[in-house]
C-alpha cells in the first residue's frame, strides 16, 4: 500500500509518515498543494492521509484559511485515482460553542457559525469538498473530527498545548492557564490517530465522518495535564495565576466515540499518563 502524508514534515505529520513508512508531500518537501502539478502527485497512491493545512484562527489570516484548507484540499481531491482512500484531518471546531451543550460530543452536534474563526470555517468547508469529490470521483474518503491530538516536539514545528505543558513543566516555564486550568479535553496520542486511519482503510467503507479524541477515559483538565507531568518527573509546575487568559470555546470537550467504535472498531488504546511519559 503507497501512502502520502501531506504536511508530513509537520508537528503531528513526521509520526504519521513514520507509521504508515509514506512519502511526505508538505513545502519542505518542495510540493505545494495549490500546485495543480504537484497535486497531481496524488493519483500515484493508494490512501492519502491529508493534514496540510495553514492554522491561523486570526480574522487576518481568513483570506490564506480559505486558500489552503479549503481550495487546497480540492486541488488535492480532483487529481485522486477511483478506488483510493482520502483522509481527511478536520477539527472539533467546527462545531464552535454547539459543543458545550453536551457532556460529550457526537458527530450529530450543529456546526453553523456561531463565532468560529477563519480557521475552522475553512476546515468545514473542506468538509464539503471532501464529500463532493469523494461521490463524484468514486474515492473512498474519511473525515476526522480531531480533538487535541499531541506528539513528541520535532525541530522547526510549532507544537500544540499538551506537548508545550510538557516542555513548560520540563523547563521550569511559568504556565498561564485559561480559567485556572479548569477546561477539560480528551488528548489523544499521535499513534491512536494514526491506528484510526489504518482502521479506516481496512474497514472497506466508502464514507466516513467520526469524532476522534480520547474520549471519556482520556479526558483530563488543562491544569491536570500539568500537574500528572510534574508527579511523573517529580518536579512542581509553575502557574501563573495572576494572568487572565480567556477561557476556551468550548470549555469542556470530550469526543463521543460511539460511531468509531461501532463502525471501525477503533479506541485509544494509549493513556493519558503513558502518552504524556512518551513525550518526556
Amino acid at each position: 500500500m503507497k501512502v502520502l502524508v501531506t504536511g508530513g514534515s509537520g508537528y503531528l505529520g513526521i509520526h504519521v509518515r513514520r507509521f504508515f513508512d509514506a512519502d511526505d508531500f508538505s513545502r519542505r518537501a518542495g510540493f505545494d498543494i495549490l500546485d495543480p502539478y504537484d497535486a497531481s502527485r496524488v493519483a500515484d497512491y493508494d490512501t492519502v492521509i491529508h493534514l496540510a493545512a495553514h492554522l491561523d484562527k486570526s480574522h487576518a489570516a481568513a483570506a490564506e484559511c480559505f486558500r489552503t484548507n479549503a481550495e487546497g484540499t480540492a486541488n488535492l481531491l480532483a487529481h485522486m485515482r477511483v478506488g483510493a482512500t482520502f483522509i481527511y484531518a478536520s477539527t472539533k471546531d467546527v462545531y464552535g460553542a454547539h459543543a458545550d451543550a453536551y457532556t460529550e460530543v457526537p458527530e450529530s452536534c450543529a456546526t453553523d457559525y456561531c463565532g468560529q474563526s477563519p480557521l475552522e470555517w475553512s476546515k468545514l468547508m473542506g468538509e464539503r469538498y471532501v464529500e463532493y469529490y469523494a461521490a463524484a470521483r468514486g474515492v473512498r474518503a474519511c473525515v476526522f473530527r480531531l480533538s487535541a491530538v499531541y506528539a513528541r516536539p520535532s525541530e522547526g514545528n510549532e507544537s500544540n498545548f499538551v506537548t508545550h505543558y510538557v516542555e513548560a513543566v520540563k523547563r521550569g516555564w511559568p504556565l498561564s492557564l485559561p480559567a485556572g486550568g479548569r477546561p477539560l479535553r480528551d488528548i489523544l496520542h499521535v499513534e491512536d490517530f494514526s491506528r484510526a486511519c489504518h482502521a479506516f482503510i481496512d474497514s472497506g467503507l466508502a464514507r466516513g465522518t467520526y469524532n476522534l479524541g480520547g474520549g471519556r477515559e482520556q479526558a483530563t483538565t488543562l491544569r491536570g495535564i500539568a500537574e500528572t507531568v510534574g508527579r511523573l518527573i517529580q518536579l512542581e509546575p509553575v502557574f501563573e495565576e495572576t494572568t487572565r487568559t480567556p477561557a476556551p470555546v468550548p470549555f469542556n470537550y470530550v469526543s463521543d466515540l460511539s460511531r468509531v467504535r461501532a463502525e471501525l472498531g477503533w479506541q485509544p488504546l494509549i493513556g493519558v499518563e503513558d502518552g504524556l511519559k512518551s513525550l518526556l
